[in-house]
């Protein structure tokens, strides 16, 4: 049997001679990359600090509640305006102005109400009517105001007091116009087309434009207000759909251990059933609306809209879908045709992998501390992006009708009323604008938000790091135990995560550190993108785009040599540079194989993972549209159903990949394991095998598959 491939290429160094004394991974070993790891620390040290300083600056209520003309919050417990949970628009026509889009914020006066005017009614008429109008309107100026004494004109001069009021809903707690339409499409406020401002007649389609430009900044919280009712209305369906997957996950698991061969090929077939049906469903439901008026509107067309059940009822979105699942369909057919020979080998290796996670089972809840602590770091990055975005101060600008060379500058509502701007401006008003500052906290605010940023890349590829290497240390002392299961150490994933935290945390942190750096380059490539998107200058964006691509493709390699690097320090003790380049080396030794057989594996086990996701994905599906008729009264009310069948689609997906990437690192260890065996030894009873018979198998389908390349 030939145990070697011919004529390895010296460039890629000597093979790996034979060691009497070598049963593992080395426990003799020292620290790795000390400086790497200083750094690592005292960066966590910094980020604990701006942590520190945005949670003592931020006030994530900012971005919960609205905010009146003095940046006081609306409804906000605790405050004056704990009753007062909607805002007001004095003159919300001056919401149609330009300066909405720019700065955000309509000029005039907005006060925190307890409820929105639910009837038309002038001031003119409030202060001739009686004294309940009064009372009525009173409660829609400013505090303090004596609304009894002072005339209408000088209500009005003052800006105390708005000119009329008219009937309002409330949406994302502010007031807008309670606008309908009649017949015809005409447009109107409450039963009016027109309604009367300072004696001038306004149509109604201009409030709706002035709403319209009103809500600009809350459309996207309308979307979001939505989402959030439908997560409170289905959060306890959408975790037992997660537990559920988690079951079917560790069953695939627990089968594949005992029945491989046959598992792999149950999954090959039921992948492409459930994308077949899948294909079907997309066709009925194409076919269902053939006729339907206004299912042939197209994409274009309807543009962006924040009921997204829409676009479920137009023909072209069902013939997207089932476009994209027969492209997928066909693509997963013509490799499994072409791999099929391929396939046998890589069974065979996933037999072995199972027989090792069976010795290893604590293994598969590994994937629990991985995703606890990923949760910890996820939860840390948002949390101080929001104090960060958040820690802006209140700043007030000068808003006016007339010519005013004051226009738009900041300003003090203290000492407005009092200062040279009201006396030569008099109908400008000292509003909030919106939240900066001019600190030096604020002008470097946005290096902090990178640094979070940065941060939370590095932390959570350390994170996903420590644990390949705990599973690499421990399949690695299954494979090298000549006796098994008598040589395996009682506890291996303890004893290799004991020895990945005391002796290469500097080697976790610069393995990291450069995937971060590659990471932050690419979401800057992206930000350059979206302000590019305007640009007319084709070679920057063709530049541009030549750059995200190559940054890609090298975020993915140094994935890969990461991976293998890591487990070769789990068995060596070595640095990261050492490993990586021991790594690489032995790979491309052995470069055929690595094409044969593990990239083959991995095909493989990406099925199981989209084989548990369609499950999982379909049930839900029929579960939250109402479909299945047995639980339709059990189903939550949902703005949004495809709110909780994306959360368990992902969910899933991310269950399925922690149990999956147990398997896949088990795959990737002990293939290098068998790489390094074939190296060190030749069979003879003084230089032994440390594979298994099945391996020994493998070895052979592979010479025969190399044979049959060349």
């Amino acid at each position: 049997m030939e145990l070697e491939e011919k004529n390895p290429d010296p460039k890629y160094g000597e093979s790996r001679k034979f060691d009497p004394n070598f049963k593992g991974p080395i426990h003799n070993r020292g620290c790795t990359d000390i400086l790497c790891c200083i750094l690592f620390i005292l960066a966590l040290l910094g980020y604990f600090a701006v942590g520190i300083l945005a949670w003592s600056q931020g006030d994530p209520r900012k971005v919960i509640y609205p905010t009146d003309s003095r940046g006081q919050f609306c409804g906000q417990a605790g405050t004056p305006m704990e009753k007062k949970p909607f805002l007001f628009y004095f003159n919300i026509l001056k919401c149609a102005s330009p300066l909405v889009l720019l700065e955000f914020q309509c000029p005039t006066t907005q006060l925190c109400v307890e409820k929105c005017p639910d009837k038309h009614l002038t001031l003119v008429q409030a202060k001739i009517s009686n004294k309940d109008d009064q009372e009525y309107y009173r409660q829609y100026c400013k505090d303090g105001v004596d609304f009894n004494k002072l005339s209408p004109p000088e209500l009005l001069k003052e800006g105390l007091c708005p000119a009329m009021l008219m009937q309002s809903k409330a949406f994302t707690r502010r007031c807008l116009p309670a606008l309908g339409t009649m017949k015809g499409g005409v447009v109107v406020v409450g039963n009016q087309t027109t309604i009367n401002v300072d004696g001038v007649n306004i149509n109604a389609t201009d409030v709706l434009e002035a709403s319209k430009k009103s809500n600009v900044v809350v459309e996207a919280r309308q979307v979001a207000m939505r989402i959030f009712e439908d997560y409170t209305q289905s959060w306890h369906w959408i975790l037992l759909g997660l537990v559920i997957a988690m079951l079917v996950s560790l069953i695939f698991i627990v089968l594949l251990r005992f029945l491989a061969g046959v598992m792999v090929w149950v999954m090959i077939v039921l992948v492409i059933l459930v994308i077949g049906y899948g294909i079907f469903h997309c066709y009925m439901e194409f076919a269902a609306l053939k006729g339907e008026p206004g299912a042939d509107v197209t994409l274009r067309d309807l543009g962006l809209q924040t009921d997204f059940a829409i676009y479920l009822q137009i023909k072209q979105t069902w013939l997207a879908f089932m476009i994209i699942l027969a492209i997928v369909e066909v693509i997963i057919i013509l490799l499994l045709i072409f791999l099929r020979k391929r396939l046998l080998i890589a069974i065979a290796l996933i037999k072995e992998a199972s027989r090792a996670i069976g010795h290893v089972m604590s293994s598969l809840f590994y994937p629990l501390l991985t995703f606890a602590l990923l949760a910890v770091v996820i939860a840390y990055w948002a949390i101080t992006a929001v104090f960060l975005s958040t820690s802006n101060e209140q700043v007030y600008k000068v808003f006016n009708n007339s010519e005013c060379e004051f226009s738009r500058e900041t300003c003090d509502p203290k000492t407005f009323n009092v200062s040279n701007i009201s006396a030569q401006c008099p109908d400008a008003e000292c509003l909030f604008a919106f939240y900066g500052g001019e600190t030096l906290y604020h002008k470097y605010l946005i290096l902090l938000q990178f640094y979070n940023v940065f941060l939370f890349f590095w932390c959570a590829n350390f994170v996903t790091a420590l644990g390949q290497v705990t599973l690499a240390g421990a399949f690695a002392s299954y494979y090298w135990a000549f006796k098994k299961p008598e040589d395996i150490p009682a506890y291996p994933i303890f004893s290799s995560l004991g020895r990945a935290l005391r002796y290469h945390t500097g080697s976790l942190a610069f393995g990291s550190l450069i995937l971060s750096l590659v990471q932050i380059i690419r979401v800057l490539l992206e930000y350059l993108d979206h302000k590019l998107k305007g640009a007319q200058n084709k070679f920057a964006k063709f530049l541009l785009s030549c750059m995200k691509c190559c940054f890609w493709c090298l975020e993915k390699c140094i994935k890969f040599l990461n991976r293998n690097a890591y487990i070769m320090i789990a068995i060596y003790g070595k640095s990261f540079c050492t490993s990586a380049r021991d790594a690489f080396f032995l790979l491309m030794r052995n470069i055929i194989r690595v094409a044969v057989l593990d990239k083959v594996t991995d095909f493989l086990l990406f099925l199981g993972k989209l084989l548990i996701v369609g499950i999982v994905g379909i049930f839900s599906f029929f579960f939250f549209s109402g479909r299945i008729k047995a639980v339709e009264d059990a189903a939550p009310s949902l703005n949004y159903y495809w709110v909780p069948i994306l959360t368990v689609v992902v969910g899933s997906y991310l269950i399925a990949h922690g149990f999956f990437s147990v398997y896949a690192m088990c795959v990737d260890t002990l293939f290098l394991c068998f790489l390094e065996d074939l190296e060190r030894n030749d069979g003879s009873a003084e230089r032994p095998y440390f594979m298994s018979q099945s391996l020994l198998t493998l070895l052979k389908k592979s010479n025969e598959e190399a044979k049959s390349v060349d």
